[in-house]
C-alpha cells in the first residue's frame, strides 16, 4: 500500500478570500467609524458566503466577515432562528 504525503497545506475558503494580505483592521473598524472600505473587498469575492458561514456558525461578534457587519450578522441570525421555527 502506497501513502502520498505532499508538504502543501490543504486549500481552503481563507487562501482563496480578496482579503489574504490586506491588514486585518481594516475589516475591524473602531465604532462609529465607516466600515465602506472592507465591505468593498468583500464585494465579488469568490469565497464571501464561506467567509460569513464561518462568522455565523463561529458567533464571531466582531468585525466584517463576508461582507456583513456584526449588526447585520446578527440580524440575519435571528432570521435563520425565526425561520427555523416556523418549519419546526
Amino acid at each position: 500500500m502506497h501513502i502520498e504525503v505532499t508538504s502543501e497545506p490543504q486549500a481552503n475558503w481563507q487562501d482563496q478570500a480578496n482579503c489574504l494580505g490586506v491588514d486585518p483592521d481594516l475589516f475591524f473598524p473602531e465604532r462609529g467609524a465607516s466600515t465602506r472600505e472592507a465591505k468593498e473587498v468583500c464585494r465579488g469575492c469568490t469565497v464571501r458566503l464561506d467567509c460569513l458561514e464561518y462568522a455565523l456558525v463561529n458567533g464571531e461578534k466582531f468585525g466584517i466577515w463576508g461582507g456583513l457587519s456584526e449588526r447585520e450578522r446578527r440580524r440575519l441570525r435571528r432570521q435563520r432562528s425565526q425561520a427555523a421555527r416556523r418549519t419546526a
